[in-house]
């Protein structure tokens, strides 16, 4: 082992996170994940929260410091953890999010627009366990649920996670959201494992509804907030115009891998190497040096819509209980159209509606077991003596309609 390479983070909410090892501090180094430090980890939040400029590379990171105190916590309390898996343990969760695309979730709904983030991480993570002689396929079997010790993929991917262990207290911190903020250590403290499935002690029943709170604030004011939410909606309605203008044959200016997947279908059937290698070098930056060419572009919707994320001069957003009458969004579309000379299918880049849902637990997934104090095992929401957890696993849903503030309010 190479002990130059066992080096130290300085993390602003957990102090010094250390690198276990040298294929740890390898997989880091490697340019798929550098890259990680150019994609926003809360996407566009920051034109709301002007401190949530933090990185997917801060969250990975974090996130692997978590599974490093549980694999601490699961062995002082006689848990069996090899060192193979431990060590998948670490590499799986750090590269959970390497499949990110650009401010996170928009280029999903956009450009690569048939392949989730969670393929993609997959895709990388096959690509470097070639380039490091097999030394990660204990790891990709565990992500991909298929290593018989279930637990290993509930600290990974579960309703009470590392990934969500990390990103709610660090989102919390980032955006100043307080009411995100959770306390991770004693909910470390409380897990166990019983038949190889993970649990919760009794004990720490508290603090899972308290995180399960902490997770539906931090959805309704920071992940689902309005701003955002239009923010994310006009970057993605403003690539598809780009993609759209480009299939006509109309001259559009960007970086060589931003106009590589605009040119490109990508499934995730025919998803090759050169695609994969050209995906890594996508980040932010395509995307807002590409939004500020836009802005002088000739095409009328590109740069309208360019210019409402890059000056946040954004469209306004209604929020309701219930739909919103189809008449209303039709008239002003009518309208728009007319007052800019547009069809009206184009004023649909800037007028258009949805639905947002909110669910902080769902019943229906991998439950939060209980581990009572008589050895029996129990779903958090019938063990809480708490009504709220019923409440919170219920799912709320709001729909929303976005048009541009010249309109007149409805």
């Amino acid at each position: 082992m190479n002990t130059n390479k066992l080096k130290i983070f300085n993390d602003p909410i957990y102090g010094f996170i250390t690198i276990p090892n040298s294929l740890i501090y390898d997989l880091i180094q490697h340019p798929y994940f550098q890259r990680l430090r150019r994609i926003s980890q809360m996407g566009l939040s920051y034109l709301v929260y002007p401190g949530a400029h933090h990185t997917r590379f801060h969250h990975a990171l974090g996130a692997m410091h978590m599974m490093q105190k549980a694999v601490e916590v699961l062995r002082f309390k006689e848990v069996v953890i090899s060192k193979e898996e431990e060590n998948a343990l670490y590499i799986a969760i750090l590269l959970h999010d390497i499949g990110h695309g650009p401010f996170s979730h928009a280029m999903e709904h956009s450009i690569v627009e048939e392949v989730n983030h969670e393929s993609i991480s997959l895709l990388f993570m096959n690509q470097l366990n070639e380039e490091f002689g097999g030394q990660l396929q204990l790891a990709i079997q565990v992500f991909k649920g298929e290593y018989h010790r279930k637990f290993m993929l509930q600290l990974i991917s579960s309703q009470l996670d590392m990934d969500r262990m990390d990103y709610l207290k660090r989102d919390s911190f980032y955006s100043g959201v307080a009411e995100g903020n959770i306390n991770s250590d004693r909910l470390i403290q409380m897990m166990n494992v019983v038949d190889d499935v993970l649990v919760m002690e009794e004990k720490g029943i508290y603090s899972i509804e308290k995180f399960l709170m902490a997770r539906r604030l931090m959805y309704w004011q920071a992940y689902l907030h309005k701003t955002s939410l239009v923010a994310e909606l006009t970057l993605t309605k403003t690539l598809q115009r780009a993609k759209e203008l480009l299939n006509k044959g109309i001259a559009i200016e960007c970086s060589r891998p931003l106009k590589y997947f605009m040119e490109h279908k990508i499934t995730l059937e025919n998803i090759s190497t050169t695609d994969l290698n050209t995906f890594s070098q996508l980040d932010d930056y395509d995307i807002i040096s590409a939004l500020k060419e836009w802005k002088y572009h000739d095409d009328f919707i590109l740069s309208s819509l360019s210019k409402m994320i890059i000056n946040r001069d954004l469209s306004k957003v209604k929020l309701n209980n219930e739909k919103f009458p189809t008449e209303v969004l039709e008239e002003m579309t009518i309208r728009f159209a007319k007052e800019h000379n547009i069809t009206q299918q184009e004023a649909k880049y800037f007028i258009f509606k949805g639905k947002i849902k909110n669910q902080a637990y769902s019943k229906n997934a991998e439950p939060i077991r209980i581990l009572k104090k008589d050895r029996s095992i129990e779903d958090v929401v019938e063990a809480s003596d708490q009504l709220n957890l019923k409440a919170l696993s219920k799912p709320v849903t709001k729909y929303f309609i976005c048009f541009p503030k010249l309109l007149e309010e409805i």
